[in-house]
C-alpha cells in the first residue's frame, strides 16, 4: 500500500513516541510537510488520576511549541481546547473511539475563517483518515499515560519514574542525600475509637491534604502514608561540585514545607472547632542525611521506599514532639544547612540512636 509519509509514520513509528506532546508535534509537522495548511493541533487524553481527569496538549505550527492544559476531576468539562483551536483558524476534531473518555484529536486550519466545516472537503477527508490511522498509536500512548498516572498517584512522581524506567528488581536502589519529613497525629488511636469511621477518614484526608500539599508545593515527595503517619523526602538535586548549595536548598525546601504544614493544620483546627469537632494536634520532624531509596519487600510484593539511619533518626525525633511540647522539631543537621531563625532546645537522647541529637524548633512554634 502506497501511503503518504504521515500515515506511514503512524503505522510504523508513532506508537513508540516517548510522550503525547512529542506525538502531536511530530504528527503536525508531518501533516504540514504533506501539504495540509495547519496552524495548530490539540490532543486530549483522559487519565485515571484522583485530581486530574484530562490532559490536553496544544501545538502551534508557527513555532512548533507544545503547551499542556489540565482538566480537573472536580471541574465541569470545558471547551477550552476547541476555543484555543478556534483562535488559530478553522477547527476540525474527532473523538478516536466510542467512549466519552476516548482521545480527541483536533486541528486548526490556516486562514479559512471559523466553523467546524471550514476545512475544504478533501482536507477534512485526509484528516479523518489520519484520525483512523492514529487510533492504534494513540491507544498505546493512552495506556502508557494511564499507567504513569496510576503509578504517580500511588508512588509519587520520582518513585513512579524510577519504576517505569525498569528499576523493578528487589534489593536494587541508590544512596541519595535528602531532607526527610516525618509527621503524625497526636492521640490518633483514642480519637479513632470515639469517631465514626467515615468521619475519621475525612479527618485523615484533611490532615494529609495539608501535609502532603505543602510537601509537593515545595518540591518534595511523599513516600508513605502509614496509618496517620507521613514520610516525605526532599532529595538533593544539585550538580556535582555544588553539594553544599544543593544540601541547603533541600533543607530550606523542607523547612518551608513544614512551616506551611503547621499553618495549614492550625487553620484546619480552627475550622473543626467551629464545627464542634476536636482539634487534630500533630507533630512533625525534619532531618537531613543519606538514605537508601529503592525496592524492598517480598519476592512477589515490592515497596519503593527509603531506609537507613536517617529514616530512623527522623522517626525517633518526631516522637519527641509531644514530650517537648512542640509541633515541629528540627535536627542539628538541618539547622546547619539553613539561615532560618530557629530556637534551640538542647541535645536529647533518642531511643536506639547512639549519639545525642541537637534539637531545634521553628521560632514561631
Amino acid at each position: 500500500m502506497d501511503l503518504p509519509p504521515s500515515l506511514t509514520w503512524l503505522v510504523d513509528e508513532a506508537a513508540a513516541s516517548p510522550a503525547p506532546e512529542r506525538f502531536l508535534a511530530e504528527l503536525g509537522r508531518r501533516l504540514l510537510a504533506d501539504g495540509l495548511p495547519l496552524s495548530g493541533g490539540a490532543l486530549t487524553l483522559s487519565v485515571p488520576h484522583p485530581i486530574i481527569a484530562r490532559r490536553t496538549w496544544l501545538w502551534r505550527a508557527e513555532s512548533g511549541a507544545v503547551i499542556e492544559a489540565l482538566g480537573f476531576a472536580a471541574a465541569p468539562r470545558s471547551d477550552a481546547r476547541r476555543e484555543w483551536l478556534a483562535g488559530l483558524g478553522s477547527v476540525w476534531e474527532e473523538r478516536i473511539g466510542t467512549s466519552e473518555d476516548s482521545p480527541i484529536l483536533g486541528w486548526a486550519g490556516m486562514g479559512r475563517g471559523t466553523g467546524a466545516d471550514a476545512f475544504a472537503s478533501d482536507e477534512a477527508a485526509r484528516l479523518k483518515e489520519v484520525a483512523r490511522f492514529a487510533a492504534a498509536p494513540l491507544a498505546a500512548l493512552e495506556a502508557r499515560e494511564a499507567r504513569a498516572a496510576l503509578l504517580e498517584a500511588y508512588l509519587g512522581r520520582r518513585s513512579a519514574a524510577r519504576v517505569q524506567s525498569g528499576a523493578l528488581a528487589r534489593g536494587t536502589g541508590e544512596t541519595i542525600r535528602a531532607a526527610l519529613l516525618c509527621a503524625d497525629l497526636r492521640d490518633f488511636t483514642a480519637l479513632s475509637q470515639v469517631t465514626e469511621p467515615q468521619a475519621m477518614i475525612s479527618a485523615l484526608d484533611a490532615y494529609f491534604d495539608r501535609v502532603a500539599g505543602a510537601v509537593h508545593a515545595f518540591g518534595g515527595e511523599v513516600l508513605k502514608f502509614i496509618g496517620d503517619g507521613v514520610l516525605a523526602i526532599f532529595p538533593v538535586t544539585g550538580a556535582s561540585g555544588e553539594e553544599g548549595r544543593a544540601d541547603r536548598e533541600a533543607c530550606e525546601a523542607a523547612l518551608r514545607a513544614v512551616a506551611a504544614s503547621r499553618a495549614g493544620m492550625i487553620h484546619l483546627d480552627q475550622m473543626r472547632q467551629a464545627q464542634g469537632l476536636a482539634p487534630l494536634p500533630f507533630g512533625a520532624a525534619l532531618h537531613f542525611g543519606e538514605i537508601l531509596w529503592g525496592n524492598i519487600g517480598a519476592a512477589d510484593r515490592l515497596d519503593f521506599t527509603a531506609i537507613g539511619p536517617a529514616v530512623n533518626m527522623v522517626s525517633r525525633l518526631e516522637g519527641l514532639c509531644k514530650p517537648l511540647g512542640h509541633s515541629v522539631l528540627i535536627s542539628g543537621e538541618v539547622a546547619a544547612n539553613t539561615e532560618a531563625v530557629l530556637t534551640p532546645l538542647g541535645e536529647h537522647v533518642l531511643r536506639g540512636i547512639a549519639e545525642p541529637c541537637a534539637v531545634f524548633t521553628l521560632a514561631e512554634d
